[in-house]
């Protein structure tokens, strides 16, 4: 085998646009929580109900944003040779390593919003514990799709009982 050469794949630019819709709906409960606390008053701080709402929206809905551009900027992953890399993580940085003989199998989600974006996030199950899987979300759509038979392809490559 040749030294093969590999590439950091970053994230569609549009999952932004879906982390910033779950940033505003957090910040949205968060402020409806803080209004409806505002409104019974059991501090006694005399504050308008909208107000802190308001407020704590406008705090919540900029550090989602905030973390979400973050976010964004440090999630890569590299499709290797045996194992597929994986860095992310804004204020705990994570690098995960899948080893293809590991991976049992590989779904391609699509929710709502993900589809209405275009995208896709490949999710890669593996052996060896329960909740043991990694994903790789904000892919275009068919990114995912040809990344899923890719890590599929792979594995079944890595198969121990396909040597013998």
């Amino acid at each position: 085998m040749g030294a093969e050469t590999y590439r950091m794949e970053d994230l569609h630019p549009r999952v932004r646009l879906l982390w910033t819709a779950g940033a505003f709906v957090a910040a949205a409960v968060l402020g409806a929580i803080a209004g409806a606390l505002a409104w019974f008053d059991p501090l006694s701080l005399s504050l308008p109900p909208l107000a802190v709402a308001g407020t704590v929206f406008g705090v919540a809905f900029v550090v989602g944003v905030t973390y979400a551009a973050l976010r964004y900027r440090l999630w890569r992953f590299e499709v290797r040779e045996d194992t597929l890399y994986i860095e992310r993580g804004v204020v705990t940085r994570v690098r995960t390593v899948v080893p293809y003989v590991r991976v049992q199998h590989v779904d391609n989600r699509r929710g709502p919003l993900a589809r209405l974006l275009g995208l896709g996030t490949v999710v890669v199950y593996t052996a060896g514990s329960r909740g043991a899987d990694v994903s790789v979300p904000g892919l275009a759509a068919e990114r995912a799709l040809a990344l899923q038979d890719r890590l599929r392809d792979l594995a079944i490559e890595s198969d121990p009982t396909d040597a013998v």
